[in-house]
């Protein structure tokens, strides 16, 4: 009997054993599908993330450059002054498959105090311009392209004499307003060019002063002769837009972009033109040395020498050089 009970209770040992045994191949075996399956998920998740992240690419120049001077007794003469100036200039450019979509947001507003001044505060610089191109590829790095932009200032503008000032300009007076259809070549993330045959501008000058009206040629004599009131003038031709976007060493950025415009009129062949260039390099984190510069002629704005007189189409030109808190990425 004891012989039986002993045979009877080594198999019962001898089964939990397996059994336990088992338990513990299935545990592990269960582990190690879970592992993998997390291991399988997460892969999964960095690579829809990577794609995902892959489809943008943003980029630009955030700054705030300032300076001051404040003078006692200096028999060397001069002002005390204060200057600010903002300025970004941001790019967004999406790219999937055969979509490509870019946009980009260039803007600066600065100001200036000269004390023992009769304009002591003064407008330094004043931009918004905002663009934005949407292409569908329709060969290897060509797209075919709708492209729309509005340039404009936030403030009003003057012409500063000894003892007056002039209105020169204000919100929507100028606005510049591009509308195209055309062929983009995009060779890749860094260069473009942009070629519309199909081109509409929209200059308006919105304001009661008729002298703006007709230094941004929204109006004309003849039309306040035949007591004609337009805010705006419409024009159709041809416009043609090249841009550079180069980020690829670290901390140094350039952006630079050139519109071309002229009309299906008399005037083809005068070209209108707007050139804006910055660059820029950070150092220490949050210092930032940059460099911009706007270029501008008009074929229709008559802007007089030094002395009021010969108004006739002019180089505008503008530059900023700054050494302040700027970031950028």
């Amino acid at each position: 009997m004891k012989k039986q009970l002993l045979i009877l209770l080594s198999f019962l040992c001898f089964a939990i054993c397996i059994h336990a045994q088992d338990n513990a191949d299935a545990r592990q075996v269960a582990e190690q599908s879970l592992s993998k399956s997390k291991d399988i998920i997460s892969t999964a998740q960095k690579e829809d993330d990577a794609e995902k992240k892959s489809n943008w690419k943003i980029s630009g120049i955030l700054s705030l450059n300032t300076s001051a001077s404040y003078l006692v007794n200096w028999v060397a003469g001069g002002n005390n002054t204060v200057n600010a100036v903002a300025a970004a200039n941001v790019s967004f450019l999406y790219k999937k498959n055969n979509v490509a979509w870019d946009s980009n947001i260039d803007t600066d507003y600065g100001i200036a105090y000269l004390s023992d001044n009769n304009f002591p505060w003064r407008k330094t610089n004043d931009k918004l311009n905002i663009s934005t191109k949407f292409g569908w590829e329709f060969a290897k790095t060509w797209y075919l392209t709708a492209l729309g932009s509005f340039k404009t200032q936030y403030a009003y503008g003057f012409d500063y004499g000894t003892d007056t000032k002039k209105l020169s300009s204000m919100f929507m007076a100028p606005s510049y307003t591009d509308l195209s259809v055309g062929i983009d070549w995009k060779p890749n993330d860094i260069f473009s060019l942009y070629l519309s045959p199909v081109a509409g501008r929209i200059t308006t000058a919105i304001t009661d002063s008729i002298d703006l009206k007709l230094k941004y040629a929204v109006m004309t004599q003849e039309d306040i002769d035949n007591g004609i009131n337009k805010n705006f003038r419409a024009e159709f031709g041809a416009s043609f837009k090249g841009s550079i976007n180069y980020t690829r060493i670290e901390n140094f950025k350039i952006l630079t972009t050139v519109s071309l415009f002229t009309p299906y009129t008399k005037d083809f062949g005068k070209v209108d033109v707007d050139w804006d260039f910055s660059i820029s390099y950070q150092f220490l984190k949050v210092l930032n040395v940059s460099l911009g510069t706007s270029l501008k002629y008009y074929n229709s704005v008559l802007i007089p020498d030094k002395d009021g007189n010969n108004p006739k189409a002019r180089v505008q030109f503008k530059s900023i050089l700054g050494l302040g808190i700027g970031y950028s990425f």
